[in-house]
């Protein structure tokens, strides 16, 4: 990534109840992001909270959008064009139903395979060419709906499991800050 400015969007839905919820894993990154780059979330007019500093040298903004999930396109891209930014020069952190719990992979551009929240920031950018870094929350147990299972908090196991995760996925959105797409994937996806 070679702009000055990242735009760095943890997907969730806003709201305590919602909080420890499987589908909020990308707002969850976006906190320990935040925290890392020594910014502190505030109220933006574009829809989101925002919170800027620095993380490995590179400038970054994070982005926590306060809308629901399926809605979270228009606050994306309202942020995109207050800093003048293009889709390229976004990444958004987000659940992911098809990866193992725990695991983290990255990719440039592709479907939503499902997920509302990436079907709305495509349609709102007009795209699909943005980086994702994708967090691992499995597949629901037997035949539970997986509406039920995103909205559902993790269990007293994954939440165990869950601040190491954090800090992997957020550990993979630096390496994209600083290296190319490849050489994250191979750190990331090797394990």
């Amino acid at each position: 990534m070679d702009s000055e400015l990242t735009l760095v969007v943890g997907l969730g839905n806003p709201g305590p109840e919602y909080a420890g919820n499987r589908h909020n894993a990308g707002s969850l990154v976006a906190d320990e992001l935040a925290a890392r780059a020594g910014g502190r979330f505030r109220s933006h007019k574009a829809g989101v909270n925002l919170a800027e500093g620095r993380l490995a040298g590179r400038r970054v903004a994070v982005a926590k959008p306060q809308s629901y999930m399926n809605l979270s396109g228009g606050p994306v891209a309202g942020t995109l064009k207050f800093f003048t930014l293009s889709p390229a020069e976004l990444i958004v952190v987000h659940d992911e139903l098809d990866i193992e719990f725990g695991a983290v992979r990255l990719k440039f551009g592709g479907g939503a395979g499902g997920h509302n929240g990436l079907r709305s920031i495509t349609k709102s950018v007009d795209t699909a060419d943005y980086y994702r870094v994708r967090v691992g929350i499995g597949r629901p147990p037997g035949r539970m709906d997986p509406a039920d299972f995103l909205l559902r908090d993790f269990s007293a196991a994954e939440r165990k499991e869950l601040p190491f995760v954090v800090d992997r996925a957020a550990d993979a959105v630096t390496a994209l800050l600083t290296g190319s797409l490849e050489s994250a994937q191979n750190s990331f996806h090797a394990g």
